[in-house]
């Protein structure tokens, strides 16, 4: 019930229905009230005609016996009448019922009618008198007095009186078929009202389950325009409007994948908050920092960086664009964060952080480089530049000493030499430039050969040089031959030169599935644990007095990283456990 009385129908109908219901009514009290008034008079005519037919009977029939019937005939069974003299006696009655004489009595002694004699005219009155049917009921009647003349002036009156009852009848059958028409009417409403509200209610159901499918993404959701009214308008409209949502609902998913790809795919981390500091939007590498930063701070709760928190503050607070550069963790980032607005209001703020870490290191490599390239240089110039002035002043006094700081000369020459060189493979290695001329490459043979070269070497050190491998094992490398020498030349050449007397350098290789690993251990003093993450790093030393006295560079394990990286190898270097440097290199074994 309350889902018709909630609908269009059922709003429809009973609008309808109410303003049929309240015309019906006006007019039906209006149409009794006329009904009543009407057969009233009607019976007011009715009773003067028969008073004046009476009067004239009397006047002529007076007398004789044919009178009563003839009055008898004029008058209907309801209607009685009354004829009294000049006198005021009874001369004729005509009554069908009870309470004759009572009714007779108080008709003669009504006092409006006391002047009828004198006025001449009829009068009628309303007077409430016993009923000619039940006993002990009174009843409304309606009484004319109207006088009649002889020759001789007036004769005597003629009085009638009949029951409104009967009037009152004739009114409830009007009254009867006024309320039939009236229930007819209603029911014809209401079908029509049914008919008219299912009509107009029936596009506008379609236009809501449309609605609804819109509502859920449908936008290929079609109403059909069957009609040329409003209703019909209001379909092709509402297509229309599913067409142009569907546009832009598609436009809008384009701008936002374009956006959200153009987020993921940037280097810098973007975070969006909202008003009241917190994280409307961020791109994975921002989400990337933050956990990065409530990792390392164990935070409990979702917050951003202090550092970061005030620079929103200040631009949330003063509206204006902040730029600068913080160190949050241990990393470098520059920081720009502007103020998004919403008309005059700002409604949050957006922050781009750009990672600067690598770029410090870089700043810091460069800086390094320089110092250290400049270090490395500068003993070599000035042994070279001393000796040369001393040769040139004639300090060497005779052939031998002459012939030592030549020969001083000559080895301080080699090294710059070693060094520049040194410097270009590296560069053009790190470049990408470098050329690897890979071949099938037999390892047991190869680093046989290897550790053969540096057999005298380790002799004159008292340094104990082995290999160690499986006899039965076949071990085939795609690689560059020379670049592979170059790598453990100066892996076992710094073991021996690091190893003290009567200590060992080991050289063992093992082969597994789809790798093979070479080691190059020694019993040394070791590379200390802090410095064992840094030793492939150019011109890094954890000795460098020591090492610059032997004759080294600094760049052959960074040289000889790049080389294993460009065999898609890995190299490593750990602490053994009785002491010394255990370096591990891995290698892709040949695919056959």
């Amino acid at each position: 019930m309350n889902r018709i009385w909630n609908s269009i129908v059922g709003k429809l109908w009973a609008t309808i229905l109410l303003l049929v219901t309240f015309v019906l009514f006006i007019v039906t009290v209006f149409l009794l009230e006329f009904l009543d008034n009407f057969h009233t008079e009607q019976a007011e005519d009715s009773l003067e005609r028969e008073a004046f037919t009476i009067s004239k009977i009397v006047w002529q029939y007076d007398g004789q016996h044919s009178m009563s019937p003839i009055i008898q005939d004029i008058l209907d069974d309801e209607t009685n009448a009354l004829i009294v003299n000049e006198a005021g006696e009874i001369t004729h009655s005509f009554h069908n019922g009870l309470h004759k004489e009572e009714i007779q009595k108080k008709v003669l002694s009504e006092p409006a009618f006391q002047s009828i004699s004198s006025s001449g005219k009829p009068i009628f009155k309303e007077m409430i008198l016993p009923s000619i049917t039940d006993k002990d009921v009174m009843g409304k009647y309606m009484v004319l007095a109207e006088p009649f003349e002889g020759d001789t002036g007036i004769k005597g009156t003629v009085y009638i009186y009949q029951s409104l009852d009967s009037i009152h009848r004739t009114t409830n059958r009007t009254t009867s078929i006024v309320f039939l028409s009236a229930f007819i009417a209603f029911i014809l409403t209401t079908i029509f009202a049914f008919f008219l509200s299912t009509r107009i209610t029936s596009p506008l159901r379609e236009m809501r389950l449309a609605a609804f499918e819109l509502s859920k993404g449908n936008f290929d959701t079609k109403l059909p325009a069957l009609q040329n009214d409003e209703i019909g308008q209001l379909a092709t409209a509402f297509n229309q409007m599913g067409r142009q949502l569907k546009y832009h609902v598609e436009l809008i998913s384009q701008e936002k994948e374009q956006l959200s790809s153009i987020l993921t795919s940037m280097t810098d981390a973007v975070i969006t908050f909202n008003r009241d500091y917190t994280i409307l939007l961020s791109n994975p590498q921002a989400e990337k920092l933050l956990q990065n930063w409530y990792f390392k701070n164990d935070a409990k709760e979702q917050t951003i960086p202090p550092e970061l928190y005030h620079m929103l503050d200040h631009v949330l607070t003063f509206s204006e664009e902040v730029e600068d550069e913080l160190e949050i963790s241990g990393q470098f980032y520059n920081i720009s964060i502007s103020p998004l607005y919403s008309g005059s209001s700002i409604r949050g703020a957006v922050a781009v952080l750009r990672d600067m870490t690598a770029q410090h290191q870089l700043d810091k490599l460069r800086s390094d480089f320089i110092a250290n390239v400049s270090h490395e240089l500068r003993t070599p110039i000035s042994m070279l530049q001393g000796y040369s002035e001393a040769i040139i002043d004639g300090v060497p006094s005779n052939d031998e000493e002459r012939n030592e700081m030549v020969q001083i000369i000559h080895d301080e020459s080699k090294r710059m030499s070693r060094l520049v060189t040194d410097l270009l493979d590296l560069a053009r290695m790190e470049s990408g430039h470098m050329r690897l001329y890979k071949d099938s490459l037999s390892m047991i043979p190869f680093l046989e050969r290897v550790v053969t070269k540096f057999t005298q070497t380790a002799r004159d050190s008292d340094v104990s040089l082995s290999f160690d491998f499986k006899k039965d094992d076949e071990i085939f490398l795609n690689a560059d031959e020379d670049r592979l020498e170059q790598v453990f030349t100066n892996l076992i050449d710094n073991a021996i030169r690091h190893t003290p007397e009567s200590g060992s350098v080991t050289l063992r290789i093992e082969k597994y599935i789809d790798t093979c690993e070479i080691i190059v251990s020694d019993t040394g003093s070791g590379i200390p644990e802090g410095d064992l993450p840094f030793i492939f790093e150019r011109f890094y030393k954890a000795d460098k007095a020591r090492t610059r006295g032997k004759g080294g560079t600094g760049l052959g394990l960074a040289i000889a990283k790049n080389i294993i990286d460009s065999h898609d190898g890995m190299i490593s270097a750990e602490r053994g456990v009785e002491g010394g440097t255990i370096f591990k290199c891995t290698l892709p074994l040949e695919k056959v």
